[in-house]
């Protein structure tokens, strides 16, 4: 459902994107991370047909991302995302509907129907009196009023509250569940928790991408953690027990031949998988 080729932006001399490529299948959820500055957000705006690349191609639900055409089968959500506020939120959403020829009837149905799994109960309120998180909610129903097949979201749940970060984030799996999703976000337990497959962006660059399991291979690994009750070469005390890190599970043998060897007793032996963040570190401070 998305493509994108060696996507280039330039702004005079500076490079914000450099040779972005990857894509995105229906049915996928796909993160963008990387730290301020990295190129993630003009990489996304490229793809919402609201930049224009200065090389490389993109192309969204069939349509290059510059045609008129392929904003219909999009719903995009910036980072900062202005509601009206003298407007309330079914008034606002029906706004955003006729906009895209939604009929009346299909149009309420949908908001209603969004509004209720985003649990928004303050519909008829002006925005301007509602909390940052059901602006967001607003924000997020207005992504979805023309039903579209990809949603392009800028951190969807960024400076909210636990419980509405929370909210945010499974709606932003289920909706993944159907539809192509692309969302860039800081909290990276998060895009762990919902992502099928990660890009990692470095000064414009997409330095690494594929699944979780793919990337931790690559640049983390599984670490094996061999507890005993003896020092060994290469043992840390950890309270009453001392452990070893190693890489593999023959060096775990090799390890307990070596506790037996030595009248000791090998504990417990415990896998270790990094973290996104772990991976994360390691690629940036590797680069």
């Amino acid at each position: 459902m998305i493509e994108a080729a060696e996507l280039r932006k330039e702004y005079g001399d500076v490079v914000a994107v450099d040779g972005s490529t990857f894509a995105v299948d229906r049915g996928e959820i796909f993160g963008l991370i990387g730290p301020n500055g990295a190129g993630k957000t003009t990489t996304l705006k490229m793809l919402a047909g609201l930049l224009e690349p200065t090389a490389g191609s993109a192309t969204v639900a069939g349509y290059d991302s510059r045609e008129r055409d392929m904003r219909r089968n999009l719903g995009f959500l910036p980072e900062d995302s202005p509601v009206y506020e003298e407007m309330t939120a079914r008034s606002y959403l029906r706004f955003f509907a006729d906009l895209y020829d939604v009929p009346r009837s299909v149009a309420d149905d949908r908001i209603d129907s969004t509004l209720d799994r985003l649990d928004l109960e303050v519909r008829d309120r002006p925005l301007g009196n509602t909390s940052k998180g059901m602006k967001r909610k607003v924000a997020i129903a207005r992504s979805l009023v023309n039903d579209p097949d990809v949603l392009i979201y800028d951190e969807p749940a960024s400076g909210l509250d636990p419980l509405t970060t929370n909210a945010i984030i499974e709606f932003v799996g289920e909706l993944g569940q159907d539809r192509t999703v692309v969302f860039s976000a800081h909290n990276l337990f998060h895009v762990e928790e919902l992502c099928d497959r990660v890009a990692i962006m470095l000064d414009g660059e997409i330095v690494t991408r594929g699944t979780l399991d793919e990337i931790r291979e690559a640049h983390g690994g599984v670490e094996y953690h061999v507890y005993s009750d003896i020092k060994v070469d290469g043992g840390e005390p950890m309270g009453d027990r001392y452990r070893c890190v190693v890489d593999d599970m023959d060096a775990v043998e090799t390890l307990r031949s070596v506790i037996d060897d030595a009248g000791g007793e090998l504990l417990d032996v415990r896998t270790h998988e990094p973290s996104l963040e772990e991976v994360f570190l390691a690629v940036a401070e590797g680069t």
